[in-house]
């Protein structure tokens, strides 16, 4: 159900699909979501049980999905989408700067095993930039809580900003370097290939349409095959509530992203600043912006707008209204690029909960869960499929322990309630960016 293509992915050669299950077999272990966490978790635990059988079964295509939707940030520092400056509780950012580090190290990891480039995973830091008077306040706000947190940031002024973005826009930036920078469909499809050479099993376009607990086992159906597994990783992120768990405690977002056509040397030129950078806005309801050279060329990726949808779908119409938002902030902060078209335009879905908080455990007898990653996937998704796998295995660690502190998510108010209710904070939250957006 995922509006436009998969940008990330479309930059990319095009590959062989992989085989849809068509059979009835059988594994040790299942996993159900081919993304960052399902992917993490199948290597976890083909590291931890070597003569096991793992396999994983994803709905669409890999990277087709929200892997190759997001805008490709693992983010270390705190990142609280609810809060205006990022900003949350002291003690548990803690607790999630340790896990999102750990998420990075176990993909940093992966990059040096399956021999990645670069392009596909780099720890090059990003930029929170504000362009106005009170983007520069949350920013301000935002490197007192970092001092607090004992985190180092860089301060960068209006000239280091043009310097680097080209745009005479930002007025402020603080630069945190513990991000990791990904070409994430590069990154998630390299992984998969990376697990398949070593005895992991991966079908495409699997879908499952039921899942029993039946003498023991979890059998899993899709429209042309089914698998008899002991144990079973969930880690479809939102998508849990489709299987019937956490009903009305999953909030389902939509984002939103465009990316341009490859720039013409003489764009390039206009543009000035450097080829490769990353910006998240003051203000969280504003601009995220991305410049990226590599394959495909020299591009910018703009992201704004969320949208509230419990229906997990979008109404077609969405899109293009959308993007003339995008094109309004692309123009804003790019005046000498006039021209340059979008050649991809696409929504990517979250989950969030009201508290802030995922799904992690064992939500039923040998059935296993990673979900609801609020809005970091990346990083936190990697995380928590490389703990969940290890949960499973019984293994304890300090690290686990950081991850099993989360409370569960908390009810939504029933619809319309939450609908309208969300949807009236988001518009109200990017009325009151303003030129952040």
């Amino acid at each position: 159900m995922d509006p436009g293509p998969a940008a990330w992915n479309e930059l990319l050669p095009s590959t062989d699909p992989r085989e849809a299950l068509q059979r009835k077999t059988t594994a040790d272990w299942l996993v159900i979501g081919a993304g960052f966490a399902g992917l993490s978790a199948a290597r976890r635990l083909s590291e931890l049980h070597p003569g096991d059988t793992v396999v994983v079964l994803e709905a669409t295509s890999v990277a087709h999905g929200p892997a190759g939707r997001n805008s490709g940030f693992m983010i270390d520092v705190p990142h609280d989408l609810t809060a205006t400056d990022y900003a949350g509780d002291t003690t548990k950012d803690e607790r999630l700067i340790r896990l999102n580090r750990a998420g990075i190290d176990y993909a940093l990891d992966a990059k040096s095993a399956y021999g990645m480039s670069d392009e596909a995973l780099s720890l090059s830091g990003k930029i929170n930039g504000a362009i106005t008077s009170r983007g520069v306040a949350h920013n301000a706000a935002y490197a007192r809580y970092l001092q607090n947190l004992s985190e180092p940031f860089e301060e960068l002024d209006a000239d280091q900003m043009k310097l680097i973005t080209g745009s005479h826009c930002y007025q402020h930036g603080l630069f945190t370097a513990g991000t990791a920078m990904l070409q994430p469909a590069m990154y998630i499809r390299e992984l998969a290939a990376g697990l398949e050479s070593n005895w992991v099993r991966l079908y495409e376009h699997s879908p499952v349409i039921e899942l029993l607990r039946k003498d023991n086992q979890w059998v899993a159906r899709t429209p042309k095959g089914q698998i008899q597994a002991s144990r079973v990783v969930l880690s479809v992120n939102g998508h849990l509530e489709s299987f019937g768990f956490f009903r009305r405690q999953l909030m389902h977002v939509f984002t939103y992203g465009s990316m341009t056509r490859a720039l013409t040397r003489r764009e390039v030129t206009a543009l000035g600043g450097k080829a490769n950078w990353a910006l998240t806005p003051a203000d969280a309801l504003g601009t995220t912006v991305r410049r990226i050279s590599g394959t495909g060329g020299e591009r910018l990726i703009i992201r704004n707008r969320a949208t509230f949808d419990p229906s997990l779908s979008v109404n077609k119409n969405r899109i293009p209204r959308v993007a003339q938002d995008h094109d309004k902030s692309f123009a804003f902060r790019f005046p000498q690029l006039k021209g340059v078209d979008m050649e991809y335009r696409w929504g990517g879905r979250l989950c969030l909960s009201r508290n802030n908080t995922s799904v992690f455990g064992e939500i039923e007898t040998n059935l296993f869960a990673a979900c609801c990653q609020n809005g970091l996937g990346t990083a936190k998704g990697t995380v928590a499929g490389k703990l969940i796998a290890e949960l499973a295995s019984e293994q304890h660690s300090p690290l686990l322990d950081d991850q099993m502190a989360d409370l569960e998510p908390t009810k939504l108010p029933p619809e319309p309630i939450a609908s309208i209710g969300a949807n009236a904070i988001l518009r109200w939250g990017e009325y009151r960016a303003g030129r952040e957006l």
